[in-house]
């Protein structure tokens, strides 16, 4: 970094973001303006005098990353957004948490220009940090991997502003000790460290020793103590000279312990609870007013001089875009396969022969999904370079690992049976899914890359908030859950999932494809990697399934992109009754689906991998699957009903499991959970008598 300049100005600029921030809380009513107020000159530091960035390009390939992960405190982001120049306006600061503005209570990603992360709840930013660190390195290895340290133009960094309930979080426990597992270098987090929550002084319910324990993930720590001497004292030059020690370690993260004082320099409330979480009041804020040297009875007051001054942000971002392009058209020049690969990726194209590396299955052996994911990963792999991804230490359970690959590791690090690298692409959690969710939502934030991440069903629970924030940010990230239900039988019910299908289509934006056999698993994961908005949750067996003999009897496997469809039609024009299954039930309803044909009634069977692909469908398609003139209908699922409602209708009958399973071979629970086709052929007489 250059010698760090500040003068008059660039004060006169953190104590007007202090005022802003103060009086947008007060105009909305409530909000937290504590910590955006002692943090104004933190923020002013990385925006306007440390971080590479574009005001006029936020997207920019060579910026470095921000986090707020501490998003509560959105004021400490809009203000600096507005200073600079990224798109907000003073009046967008004014209408802070109102219907329709570009300033929410939380920054949202895809909302407001300059904002790369949904940071709600508390812990997510700082754990998905480590995945943009991830992809950081990731993405160096498939451009630029010869480059010294440094000197590349995929070289950035990753800043992270965080706070006592993101340290105190879990999913940030795990994410940490992954980043120093990994040495992420270009991971830098400053941690405020005011010991204010909501709950007033965090000595109530916090008092480890947090540079301890970073030192024992394997962080540089730093500490930078503003609160040392008798008078508190915003030194931001030791500030920037922490921040410059960080950049020059380039094998741990560096975590800055920056010793503050909450609200600083508010007379009144400064280091309460009190300024945390609600408006200043009238009193305090003129009181703040009259610390800072500003006119009590303006709000909102920005001085020509101050925004004249930041925006010149615009100015020195040119000059470094510039020489940025410079290297980065020499880049080009020198690698074309490579400058290739990135326009594909950056354009969201996959390989135009891509269907031809897809497995077909032949209908002679009967594999479990979970293997056939595994199979179709595998020869995606050598076509598909920004495919990577791994497991929650269930490699071997989940199929994940692409063959032949290196594991995505310092080299220091491999094992007996893991070779690793730097640049490998074979992911190693461990046994942390809830970092594993924010890791896989940091590298799709990232971009260019697609990395997908398993466990077992059962434990997607511990994975749902970054799933959930996955789906609110519109993002592609990809969860493999195998082992999807009773039919894993032997462990019991504390690792069979009878509720979580329908707990995770309840969440709105996400895709859950269960598919029935090897071949629709195909063209699951083909669809998987041709959408890039939402993600997507694969749901795979752990028994084996037969493998459809498609053709004149059975619908092609295309048909699984349709989210669902009639795999069996009925005999006639109009079906009796309609069989709704997914996953390993399809089989079932086909069977039943001859045993009613014995008795003469006509039964359709309608596969159905995805209903939220299926909803997507127009009214002519999804009638056509989903005759209206066929009252009677049966769903076949081995979970609870709960949702299915909607497709099954008033005459619907339901053969579901809807109490917990048990420990036995899983032919046995099929049978005494009443998972049979003969179930299904009662079900369906049943349904066909209400529909009269």
């Amino acid at each position: 970094m250059q010698p760090l300049e500040w003068n008059d100005l660039d004060d006169l600029a953190v104590n007007t973001a202090r005022v802003l921030a103060a009086d947008a809380v007060e105009k909305a009513g409530n909000g937290h303006p504590g910590t955006a107020i002692s943090l104004a000159p933190v923020a002013y530091l990385l925006y306007q005098k440390v971080m590479r960035h574009d005001p006029q390009n936020k997207n920019w390939l060579g910026r470095d990353r921000f986090i707020l992960s501490i998003g509560h405190s959105s004021l400490t982001q809009y203000v600096q957004l507005y200073l600079g120049g990224f798109g907000l306006e003073l009046d967008d600061i004014k209408a802070l948490r109102q219907w329709g503005s570009k300033t929410p209570g939380h920054p949202e990603y895809g909302h407001t220009d300059g904002v790369e992360i949904t940071t709600g709840p508390l812990g997510q930013g700082l754990a998905s940090a480590t995945g943009f660190a991830y992809a950081a390195r990731y993405e160096r290895g498939l451009f630029d991997p010869e480059t010294a340290a440094g000197e590349s133009v995929f070289d950035h960094y990753v800043y992270v502003l965080a706070g006592d309930g993101d340290i105190q979080e879990g999913v940030t426990a795990e994410a940490a000790s992954l980043a120093g597992h990994q040495k992420l270098g270009n991971l830098i987090a400053i941690y405020d460290s005011n010991q204010i929550s909501i709950e007033d002084d965090t000595d109530i319910a916090f008092s480890e020793d947090v540079a301890a324990r970073y030192r024992s993930y394997g962080w540089q720590v730093l500490e930078v103590n503003w609160r040392k001497d008798a008078a508190y004292r915003e030194d931001v030059a030791e500030l920037y000279a922490a921040i410059e020690q960080a950049q020059q370690e380039t094998d741990r993260p560096t975590l800055i312990i920056l010793h503050t004082i909450i609200g600083w320099p508010s007379p009144n409330k400064q280091n309460t609870g009190g300024i945390h979480g609600s408006a200043l009041g009238g009193a305090e804020l003129e009181a703040l007013k009259t610390e800072l040297g500003f006119n009590t009875a303006a709000t909102f007051a920005v001085a020509d001089e101050v925004i004249t001054h930041t925006r010149k942000l615009r100015e020195r971002a040119t000059a470094e875009v510039a020489n940025w392009k410079n290297s980065f058209n020499a880049w080009k020049t020198q690698n074309p396969e490579r400058y290739a690969l990135l326009q594909r990726l950056e354009n969201h194209k996959l390989p135009a022969d891509i269907a031809q590396a897809l497995p077909e299955f032949s209908s002679e052996k009967a594999i479990a999904t979970r293997a056939a994911s595994g199979k179709v990963l595998a020869a995606l792999g050598p076509v598909l370079p920004e495919l990577w991804g791994g497991s929650a230490d269930l490699a071997g359970s989940n199929n994940t690992t692409i063959p032949d690959s290196l594991s995505f590791v310092p080299a220091e690090h491999s094992t007996k049976a893991w070779q690793g690298g730097p640049y490998g692409r074979v992911l190693h959690f461990g046994i942390r899914e809830h970092a594993m969710g924010a890791i896989l939502n940091g590298i799709q934030l990232h971009g260019k890359t697609r990395a997908y991440g398993g466990t077992f069903l059962q434990f997607a629970d511990y994975m749902r908030p970054a799933v959930r924030l996955a789906a609110l940010m519109n993002i592609p990230s990809v969860f493999v859950w195998t082992h999807d239900s009773i039919g894993l039988g032997e462990d019991g019910p504390t690792h069979q999932p009878v509720e979580h299908l329908a707990a995770l289509r309840a969440i709105p934006n996400l895709a859950v494809v269960r598919p029935a056999d090897a071949n629709e698993v195909a063209i699951a994961w083909h669809e998987i990697l041709s959408r890039h908005a939402g993600p997507t949750g694969i749901i795979l067996s752990r028994q084996n399934l037969p493998v459809f003999e498609r053709g004149n009897a059975l619908a092609d496997r295309e048909q699984t992109r349709r989210g669902a469809y009639v795999l069996a039609p009925a005999n006639k024009t109009v079906a009796d009754v309609i069989l709704i299954a997914t996953g390993s039930e399809v089989e079932i309803a086909l069977a039943a689906r001859e045993q009613l044909a014995a008795e003469g009634i006509a039964a359709s069977v309608v596969s159905a991998p995805c209903l939220e692909w299926f909803n997507e469908q127009d009214t002519i398609y999804r009638d056509s699957v989903l005759d209206p003139r066929v009252i009677a209908r049966v769903v076949v699922e081995a979970g609870i009903s709960m949702g299915w409602e909607r497709y099954a209708g008033a005459a619907g009958e339901y053969v579901c499991v809807e109490n917990f399973g048990a420990s036995a071979d899983y032919k046995r629970l099929y049978q005494e959970y009443g998972l049979i086709p003969e179930a299904v052929t009662a079900a369906a007489k049943r349904s066909i008598n209400k529909a009269l």
